[in-house]
């Protein structure tokens, strides 16, 4: 058996050649980010630093309440990072009500929807109100993508997998569920390839590299610089991903079936 022994020279080129590829992969992992710029304290100068941080990391998108989507949809322009915007309050809205949201993100420049479902119907199991008004805010969005947020801690396995199912007979385009294992695992399966399944509340690159191993399309996160800084690191030392802390349960499910190999 012959054995190639790389020159000095060589061996530089290939390590170079390496961590370029490792580079690329992070550029590609950090193109399934959105940032989350949803919250309530954010305010016009948050709301301008994570658009920018979002454009610059190249992030799919930013995720904005309705009253800052027309701001970041000016702040965005130019760029290939598009606008998502949040849709229906509490969940507990009309459907006129929001259908009329959804509408008016999307005049404002939002490409994406993310509407909360109606909770005491999805909890009641009410799935004929479900699929009404999934289908009413899509017909009113056509030019949108349409991802229903499953992602409040208060709903089970069995409420998640009736919401997956219920969005995929409305022909919706995604779900979005909370950044744990068990609730990404339990979308991922109902959904069976019907529909995209992000997750949110990402924290770290650990977290979200193990939750696009099991399935996920995509992650919402506030923490966007963070994770880019952990995946740039890991691959300038040309190792895994550094272990830090993740959502409770998370770590511990995603190595589980490691224990099958």
């Amino acid at each position: 058996m012959e054995t190639t022994v790389l020159s000095a020279a060589e061996a530089l080129e290939y390590g170079e050649f390496k961590r370029s590829r490792r580079e690329a992969e992070v550029m590609l992992t950090l193109k399934k980010l959105t940032v989350d710029a949803s919250r309530r304290e954010t305010d016009k100068s948050k709301l301008k630093s994570l658009c920018e941080s979002a454009v610059k990391l190249g992030a799919t998108s930013v995720l904005t309440s309705p009253v800052n989507a027309a701001a970041a949809n000016r702040l965005l322009f130019g760029s290939e990072t598009c606008l998502a915007c949040l849709a229906g309050g509490t969940g507990e809205s009309l459907i006129s009500v929001k259908k009329t949201e959804a509408k008016k993100a999307m005049k404002q420049g939002a490409a994406e929807i993310r509407l909360a479902p109606c909770y005491s119907a999805l909890v009641g199991g009410n799935v004929a109100y479900l699929k009404r008004e999934f289908k009413r805010v899509k017909k009113a969005v056509k030019k949108c993508a349409l991802v229903i947020m499953l992602d409040d801690p208060v709903l089970d396995g069995e409420e998640i997998a009736r919401g997956v199912r219920t969005a995929c007979e409305a022909k919706a385009d995604g779900v979005c569920v909370r950044g744990e294992l068990p609730a990404l695992m339990r979308a991922v399966k109902t959904a069976a390839g019907r529909l995209s399944v992000c997750v949110s509340h990402v924290e770290n690159a650990e977290q979200l590299r193990l939750l696009l191993k099991a399935g996920a399309s995509g992650a919402v996160t506030a923490q966007a610089e963070k994770i880019a800084e952990e995946l740039y690191f890991a691959a300038k030392e040309g190792g895994a991903v550094a272990s830090v802390p993740a959502p409770a349960g998370a770590a511990i499910e995603a190595e589980s079936p490691k224990k099958q190999d």
